[in-house]
């Protein structure tokens, strides 16, 4: 196969996000074959045929919609090991320890965070549109991927979905003004339809200024990062992506530093640790073993509690007012004038989705080194490589 001659359009680059130059050297897979070759390697990994494609499906969806430090890049790095390391259970079935009917609390079991969050947005959907709310508690969970992929299966069925999630007892974010590391990124994500005609609205953020992937991601290009993302022991600005994973680097909260608003993405981190661990008795980052040693990062992201919340309004008023309503409130956004007409105004979700309807059209962008390393995957489980499209510039 080969790519069209021409480029699919893309949204412009927000300020910190890269630019076409920097993915000169991608290929492009088609999308099914992607989501094709990750859910037999689930599969393969011993997780069950529908859990699989669940899990492809989410970490997929990150590559699809250019959110890639939390796409297939993370299988080699973050999946996979889990299940050698024994950290996660492929074939876990969660276990219902409470069922009130609205409100639902599961023990995860170790299973996959890539599905189980998928499951329990789904099981929460249900139970709102009989109560017109519902929510799943889970504690004992795995990392989950993009929150927004999940909770882009509320807005599907026209209901309001919210996920948040800890990272369980790892400890890499310091409260303003203490020594110790004593929190995660702490990642939740909002989604609701914008009517019919326009793509859902969808937040997925973490609680410090940039997840760790983004960080992650510019160490492996080798790139220096921009000063606000890390700050060293004594509060000072760090531009080397590496010192994340040395353990001298620490994030900083959404709002930068005190006196510009470290408090409220610190806030923000704690209504996630309540909302998402407190309340399914999962493992906390805030304990007293955070405050041994000399404050460095500590624990890992091991039994992680996840909140799955839906609203259906449409169990509460008329389905079609609301959609309607949706529809009128974000129309408005994306008709505000812009101060610069190459910047139009848009909402969160929007650029997404029209990133993902190019990617399906085009072909999913992904990098050669990224390629090899699928293709080592395909050759060690004996799986299906993902088939890679030639590049604009390359010979045909």
């Amino acid at each position: 196969m080969t790519t069209s001659a021409t480029e699919p359009t893309k949204p412009t680059p927000g300020p910190m996000e890269p630019g076409p130059e920097a993915f000169r050297d991608d290929v492009r897979v088609p999308y099914d074959d992607l989501l094709t070759f990750a859910a037999e390697v689930f599969a393969a990994r011993g997780v069950p045929a529908r859990r699989a494609r669940l899990a492809a499906e989410a970490l997929v969806y990150g590559d699809l919609a250019g959110l890639r430090s939390h796409g297939l890049t993370n299988l080699t790095r973050l999946y996979l090991p889990l299940f050698d390391d024994k950290r996660a259970d492929p074939a876990a079935e969660p276990e219902v320890l409470a069922d009130r009917g609205a409100a639902v609390l599961l023990d995860s079991r170790r299973s996959l965070g890539l599905w189980s969050a998928s499951e329990a947005m789904d099981l929460a959907v249900d139970r709102a549109t009989e109560y017109g709310i519902g929510l799943v508690s889970l504690r004992d969970a795995t990392h989950f991927g993009c929150a927004g992929v999940h909770t882009a299966r509320a807005a599907a069925r026209d209901a309001i979905g919210i996920l948040a999630s800890n990272c369980g007892g790892q400890r890499i974010g310091r409260p303003p003004g203490g020594r110790a590391a004593m929190l995660g990124t702490n990642p939740l994500s909002i989604a609701a339809p914008a009517g019919p005609e326009l793509p859902p609205f969808v937040l997925d953020m973490s609680t410090t200024v940039v997840p760790t992937g983004r960080v992650r991601q510019a160490a492996r290009a080798g790139q220096s990062i921009p000063e606000g993302w890390l700050q060293d022991i004594e509060g000072r600005p760090v531009t080397d992506p590496s010192a994340l994973d040395r353990g001298d680097g620490y994030p900083m909260w959404l709002g930068g530093r005190p006196e510009t608003g470290a408090y409220k993405g610190y806030g923000l981190a704690l209504l996630v640790e309540v909302l998402a661990a407190l309340v399914p008795g999962a493992g906390l980052g805030p304990a007293a073993e955070a405050l041994d040693g000399d404050g460095s990062p500590s624990g890992r992201d091991d039994d992680i509690g996840i909140l799955a919340l839906a609203v259906a309004p449409g169990a509460l008023r008329p389905a079609d007012g609301f959609l309607g309503q949706a529809e009128g409130l974000f129309q408005a956004l994306l008709d505000c004038p812009p101060i610069d007409p190459a910047r139009p105004v848009s909402y969160p979700g929007h650029r997404e989705a029209l990133t993902q309807r190019a990617a399906r059209r085009d072909g999913v962008p992904v990098s050669r080194a990224l390629c090899a390393e699928l293709n080592a995957v395909a050759a060690e489980l004996g799986v299906t490589a993902p088939p890679a499209t030639r590049v604009e510039g390359d010979p045909a």
